[in-house]
């Protein structure tokens, strides 16, 4: 059960060890793009290419839906980036029904772990495997396995790297299941959980009176997908910019904080002790760029800022 490309992985590894997949659940297919054309899933699409059985229900409660997935018989169920389940349905297999997360439990349980650890300025994250209870990701853990974050990792690097070390823990997990190894541990209870909450449009918006180090983890920590945003006002204009990298200098200046600043083909922001260069941005109705692609066809105002 999966559906973005992070769950890809995970279905090809279970392929090519050889084990039988009875069927494919994913999410159903949604119109996207500007000619709003029916969009499947990275899942679907590799599960089609297999001739894997595929489902994609509407409603995981309905009648229908549950008939199809008892008629599948599966003995144990694997899910990967897919929705909460109801009970009926992680009850279903003999040997239970399996999460992978990408992130150490408990922390960094919800929506976006790797976005949230990168963001967080985390050194090392890893994946989780655990069986599924009624809450979400707080079910009893089978199997870590831990990565270091390198300091210019971005979400997308981390991404691969955990997508490719899940693959791997579900391999391990399946192993353990099917030999009857398996010892789950109780999640550790502490007031100080860090957590990872769905990204939304307020908490991927930069604050420029930050540290220029959160700052920048912000940015790494929200490249490729959804990107940091901010207003820039340029002139009477005031537009939604998004930044995808970035660099900092430590360095002291006399500017405001979020005077843009052009210098040499180079675009930089003034933070608290020192600046955020900017590498590559994107402007409404603009493809995403580098600097000095931008700086060719768009003009600033000399009091051009960032809000």
């Amino acid at each position: 059960m999966g559906t973005p490309e992070f769950a890809v992985a995970s279905l090809k590894a279970i392929i090519n060890i050889g084990y039988n997949v009875v069927g494919v659940i994913t999410a159903p297919d949604r119109p996207a793009g500007r000619g709003r054309k029916l969009h499947q899933s990275a899942v679907k699409i590799y599960a089609e290419s297999n001739n894997l059985k595929v489902l994609q229900p509407t409603n995981l409660k309905s009648e229908t839906f549950i008939e199809e997935l008892s008629a599948l018989k599966a003995n144990v169920q694997v899910v990967v980036a897919f929705r909460m389940l109801p009970k009926v349905i992680w009850q279903m297999p003999n040997y239970g029904t399996f999460n992978l997360h990408a992130s150490l439990l408990p922390n960094y349980r919800g929506a976006a772990p790797i976005n949230w650890a990168v963001i967080n300025g985390e050194r090392k994250t890893g994946v989780t495997t655990f069986f599924i209870d009624e809450k979400i990701d707080t079910g009893e853990i089978i199997l870590k396995k831990k990565t270091k974050i390198k300091k210019n990792d971005s979400a997308g690097v981390l991404h691969d790297k955990l997508m490719n070390l899940g693959s791997d823990l579900v391999i391990d997990t399946l192993k353990l299941i099917e030999k009857g190894n398996v010892k789950t541990k109780t999640q550790p209870k502490t007031k100080e959980l860090k957590e990872a909450p769905k990204l939304n449009k307020n908490n991927c918006k930069i604050d420029w009176s930050d540290s220029k180090g959160n700052i920048y983890n912000m940015i790494r920590g929200l490249n490729p997908y959804p990107g940091a945003w901010t207003h820039l006002i340029n002139g009477d204009e005031k537009l939604i910019m998004k930044i995808y990298t970035c660099e900092k200098i430590k360095e002291e200046h006399n500017f405001s904080i979020g005077t843009l600043i052009i210098e040499k083909n180079t675009i930089k922001i003034s933070v608290r002790k020192g600046y955020i260069y900017i590498k590559e941005l994107q402007l409404p109705g603009k493809r995403k760029m580098d600097a000095k692609s931008l700086l060719n066809g768009y003009s600033f105002s000399k009091d051009t800022k960032v809000l």
